[in-house]
């Protein structure tokens, strides 16, 4: 989030999309089988986003799904925000049901990692770049992160490339 806090892409999402990924980390359990980020925290983030990054919250892009196919019918969502806010591409660790030929073909639309898409702003912007991603270790005081620790967090998300380039620079 510190990097879409930058100039250097304009990041998007929908009310849906954040659902997703809220929906994803509350399936994730602690060693006692608890939540292991309470539903406040998640929520608090959602509204920090959204009030931080400017102007990324897309709306009425539904109909614009009827006019993607892909292997998940209920990916559709994600690429018809895209297109209806006009951008690149989409930064995405579920790469198998996003198509890349189709999207480029048919909307003008590259699908890239995660990994991939950080390694290409330290290309772009190394500064800047850099700066965010030490921002966000530096933010991390409940409790604080050891340099390796957010080193090894970022390899166990598949980051390996970003990790390897920030290994350098923390």
């Amino acid at each position: 989030m510190r990097l879409a806090m930058t100039s250097l892409f304009k990041a998007h999402w929908t009310d849906q999309i954040h659902d997703e990924w809220i929906n994803g980390l509350k399936r994730e359990k602690d060693e006692e089988g608890n939540q292991r980020i309470p539903d406040h925290v998640l929520l608090r983030t959602r509204e920090l986003m959204d009030a931080h990054v400017y102007d990324a919250k897309i709306e009425n892009y539904e109909h614009l799904m009827e006019h993607v196919q892909l292997p998940d019918p209920d990916d559709r969502h994600v690429v018809a925000a895209a297109i209806k806010a006009n951008a690149d591409a989409i930064v995405t660790y579920n790469l198998k049901d996003f198509p890349a030929e189709y999207l480029l073909q048919n909307f003008n639309l590259e699908v890239i990692h995660p990994d991939d898409f950080f390694r290409y702003q330290f290309d772009l912007n190394p500064a800047v770049a850099i700066a965010a991603f030490k921002n966000q270790w530096l933010s991390l005081k409940k409790p604080p992160m050891a340099r390796e620790e957010f080193l090894i967090r970022l390899k166990t998300n598949q980051l390996v490339q970003t990790a390897g380039f920030l290994e350098g620079y923390l």
